[in-house]
């Protein structure tokens, strides 16, 4: 009899144990990263002009144009170059530096970028994967001028942690372009 209550017990300790819900571990969170709506600011040079988010600051490095988002820490370079008779090649160096990317590039995708009304013709090139740099394209009116920009964080590449960062500053380089006007 002592042994039937003996393994009652058990039984009972059993279905007991059983029916408790398991333990899962907690899922890390994830960032939450919410950028304000800005107004558009106007930059002009001597060649040409454009809008940018006001988030963003101008600094000029080298004869060359950053687009500083101090923020993000995240920068767009923009490098101007007069087409003379070398549209070709400044063609093949801005798609050669866009796949210079492709070693660490999970993918990229190439996005024509056609603006009849303002001569405004380009590539934009968006990488995806770890590569140093999230975007790239070019602008030309294949006559004077060529301009050609490069997406860059302050920070060691981890596509996962600045994709949210990376589609937001996609969406200002995307402005640039629509908004580029080229002086005569």
């Amino acid at each position: 009899m002592k042994r039937k209550y003996i393994f009652l017990i058990v039984i009972f300790g059993v279905l007991v144990a059983g029916c408790k819900e398991e333990a899962l571990p907690k899922p890390n969170a994830m960032l939450r990263l919410e950028y304000p709506d800005t107004t558009s600011v106007e930059f002009v040079t001597s060649n040409y002009s454009f809008s940018h988010s006001s988030l963003a600051k101008i600094e000029s490095e080298k004869g060359a144009i950053k687009v500083v988002y101090p923020r993000i820490n995240g920068s767009v370079f923009l490098s101007y170059k007069p087409v003379a008779g070398n549209l070709n090649q400044l063609l093949s160096d801005a798609q050669k530096l866009s796949y210079e990317h492709a070693a660490k590039a999970d993918n990229i995708i190439e996005q024509p970028f056609v603006n009849d009304a303002d001569n405004v013709y380009g590539m934009f090139y968006d990488v995806k994967g770890d590569a140093a740099s999230q975007s790239q394209f070019y602008v030309t009116d294949s006559t004077k001028h060529f301009l050609t920009g490069s997406l860059y964080f302050d920070v060691k590449p981890n596509y996962d942690s600045i994709l949210p960062a990376a589609v937001y500053l996609q969406e200002d380089i995307r402005k640039i372009m629509e908004t580029l006007r080229w002086k005569e």
